[in-house]
């Protein structure tokens, strides 16, 4: 919670100054201006909170089962909840205290982000993710021999298999950044993962946060900022935001028409990225997979990720329970944001199958 208090703080001096309203390069630069959009998809615009709805009587949704799912998740420590059908908003629901304009933080959600620009970064011909990482920060940024650590790529960072010891905690520094294996070799939850921000902020010659802007941020219509957090940075912003940047990824990355990242990219990013968990893509936690790994722990458990949940479901979890769904047999989009539901945990939990247990009976 102390934690949680500190971003918190730090985030409402900074809101007010700073907040506004694969497989190879060469594929996804040429596919870029291409591909194209779903027509029966909505886009809520990038200038106005008018965002269009769906009722779930029109859907043949379950109606007493919705009333069951939202006072479980205002019971579970929620502050908001929406699910989006092919775009538009059928379920928008603000609870204990938390309205549609106050900003939350998408703590571990936001890598997504991250993936999600450094492909836009790859796109534009900036960066090659099969690219050493000291082809762009130069070496010395661990302690590793020069050997080990040129054998991370950007890729590594994407799929967490750098080789870098998980064990050290969150600092960055290359002291911090130890040589367990070979990059490649090892899967392991890392926030190591930050070094791919600054191999595109030097590609780009921008800052980080200037370079997401006007990349990914305003081509969208969507607010909040990057809050700093020793060697990390947290994003905050309104449910409607996490909203707007899930539905880009389930058309493809295809906005109303305008392709702001590749669909190769993200084909690739959305399924399985590495050999040894099957249920990791780039920063995507990816559902339906015979096994899976989780953070801080090299044990392989069987079956699928969240039993309950869709077998062709990919989510961006945030520690305490922030999570972007995407169900494209579904054709839809759902957003928790809030508190953990029950102890702190990293992202995933019981929660998260008790939660699609009443989530299904609703939509089935």
């Amino acid at each position: 919670m102390k934690l949680i208090q500190t971003l918190f703080t730090t985030f409402l001096v900074l809101f007010s100054i700073s907040c506004s309203s694969d497989n190879s390069s060469d594929d996804t630069q040429d596919e870029t201006t291409e591909e194209t959009t779903d027509e029966s998809l909505y886009f809520p615009p990038l200038d106005s909170d008018t965002w269009e709805t769906e009722t779930p009587e029109s859907l043949s949704w379950n109606e007493a089962e919705l009333d069951a799912l939202l006072t479980y998740l205002e019971e579970k420590n929620t502050k908001s909840f929406i699910m989006l059908h092919n775009g538009k908003i059928v379920v928008e629901s603000y609870m204990n205290d938390h309205s549609a304009t106050t900003s939350w933080y998408w703590a571990s959600a936001g890598k997504t982000l991250t993936g999600t620009v450094t492909g836009i970064a790859q796109d534009e011909g900036l960066i090659a993710i099969d690219n050493k990482v000291s082809d762009y920060i130069g070496t010395g940024w661990t302690s590793a021999t020069l050997e080990e650590e040129n054998l991370i790529t950007c890729k590594n960072l994407l799929q967490m298999d750098s080789g870098l010891d998980d064990s050290l905690g969150d600092d960055v520094s290359p002291e911090n950044l130890v040589y367990i294996a070979d990059a490649g070799t090892r899967w392991a939850y890392h926030n190591v993962y930050v070094k791919i921000q600054d191999v595109v902020a030097t590609a780009s010659n921008e800052t980080w946060s200037e370079y997401f802007n006007t990349a990914l941020k305003e081509k969208i219509g969507m607010s909040g900022t990057w809050i700093p957090l020793d060697d990390l940075s947290v994003y905050w912003s309104d449910t409607r935001s996490m909203a707007r940047f899930g539905l880009l990824i389930a058309a493809n990355g295809n906005w109303d028409g305008t392709q702001i990242v590749s669909e190769s990219f993200l084909t690739v990013a959305t399924n399985t990225s590495q050999e040894i968990n099957e249920a990791y893509g780039y920063f995507w936690w990816l559902n339906g997979k015979s096994t899976y790994h989780l953070p801080s722990t090299q044990y392989e458990f069987s079956g699928s990720l969240i039993p309950n949940a869709p077998n062709d479901m990919y989510a961006a979890l945030g520690k305490n329970d922030q999570k972007i769904y995407v169900i494209p047999s579904k054709d839809l989009v759902i957003i928790r944001m809030g508190q953990a539901a029950d102890s702190s945990n990293f992202a995933l939990s019981d929660f998260d199958n008790d939660l699609w247990e009443k989530i299904n009976a609703v939509i089935d």
